[in-house]
């Protein structure tokens, strides 16, 4: 049965990190300008976020659920927000002067960490899609034994950082091949590209506030 749920929890785990939104950008992004260890802890920052979706999602706490669906515009708007910020950060880094930080100072894979962490959070409607998750592989918490529960979050935890692992090796084996020219259009892509994602979110807000109203 312990089994049975952390394989379930990894498969979901996987199931919701795979997919490449902003999150899979940044951590690449990441791993080609700062190493490995950069866009691996930036993974884990969303892995833990996805976890944290989980026990919520998991425990049915409905009055959390309740009012992501009441501010479900504005946190939709603020969570663009801080994409497109995010976007334009990273399309003006220069990977010159971030590749000598990186050479003079150890990297603060903290700062990696949180900094992906607070993203994630910022789009909790990742919570549905960890409801429908649960109740397609049949996934349910009942009683007050706890450790079923621990065990599918533990399952979701190692599935997500499992994702992220083998993305920031896989994307770190070409590292060496990049020369700066390269470095500095994939600074400008990878920033377009986040950007565009957090302004579509927001233009997609609108688009339903116009219909509804």
């Amino acid at each position: 049965m312990a089994l049975e749920l952390l394989l379930k929890g990894i498969m979901v785990g996987l199931l919701a990190s795979i997919p490449l939104g902003p999150i899979g950008v940044i951590c690449i992004q990441r791993t080609i300008n700062k190493g490995r260890a950069s866009g691996f802890f930036s993974g884990v920052g969303a892995a833990t976020a996805d976890t944290i979706f989980a026990a919520i999602a998991g425990f049915s706490l409905t009055f959390i659920i309740n009012f992501i669906e009441e501010k479900q515009r504005i946190l939709e708007i603020i969570g663009g927000i801080v994409v497109i910020i995010l976007g334009v950060k990273t399309f003006y880094t220069n990977p010159v002067s971030q590749l000598r930080r990186h050479k003079k100072q150890k990297n603060k894979l903290v700062e990696d960490f949180i900094s992906v962490l607070l993203l994630t959070i910022t789009n909790p409607f990742a919570i549905f899609l960890f409801v429908g998750m649960f109740a397609a592989l049949g996934i349910a918490y009942k009683g007050d034994n706890m450790i079923p529960s621990l065990v599918t979050l533990a399952g979701v935890f190692i599935g997500a950082t499992s994702w992220w692992f083998t993305l920031s090796s896989l994307v770190n084996l070409f590292r060496q091949k990049f020369r700066l020219k390269q470095l500095w259009w994939i600074n400008k892509i990878a920033g377009a590209v986040i950007f565009t994602l957090g302004f579509l979110a927001i233009v997609n807000v609108v688009r339903i506030f116009l219909i509804n109203h």
